[in-house]
């Protein structure tokens, strides 16, 4: 482990991210900047947080966290691992596949990157409560 922290060059939320299995450059599927939910908590079914890191030195402790920026920073939740770089040039792709999240609260969330305890970047989402569309045919007026 070394105390040179790698490089983010992109972060993204999406619903899914295929890999070739020729060549395997990642494609990333359905970008997620916003959440609507008819009312929260809300879970959501699925999010991929999606990076890569560029400028590694050897293996480096890494930290996915989501965090209520609400509640001053009050972490949702996290995860971590370790990334191996095999040369400083390498650039290396994520993928943190995340299932069942419960956002507590309309309004903004942040996942977080950290590499060695150091935040490396960060990408916003946005919650909203949303009035679901009434059901055709529905009547808008009471029977008595």
């Amino acid at each position: 482990m070394t105390d040179i922290q790698p490089i983010l060059l992109s972060a993204i939320t999406c619903n899914r991210v295929i890999f070739d299995k020729v060549s395997g450059m990642p494609s990333v599927i359905d970008i997620v900047q916003r959440i609507d939910a008819p009312k929260y908590p809300a879970r959501h079914p699925q999010i991929v947080f999606f990076c890569e890191l560029t400028n590694g030195h050897g293996t480096t402790n890494a930290q996915v966290r989501l965090v209520d920026t609400q509640e001053e920073e009050k972490t949702v939740f996290e995860r971590g691992g370790t990334v191996k770089f095999e040369d400083v040039k390498q650039i290396v792709t994520l993928a943190v596949n995340l299932q069942g999240i419960v956002f507590p609260r309309p309004g903004e969330y942040r996942f977080q990157l950290f590499a060695g305890g150091n935040l490396l970047g960060e990408r916003r989402i946005m919650c909203r409560q949303v009035k679901l569309p009434r059901e055709p045919g529905a009547s808008t007026e009471k029977e008595d």
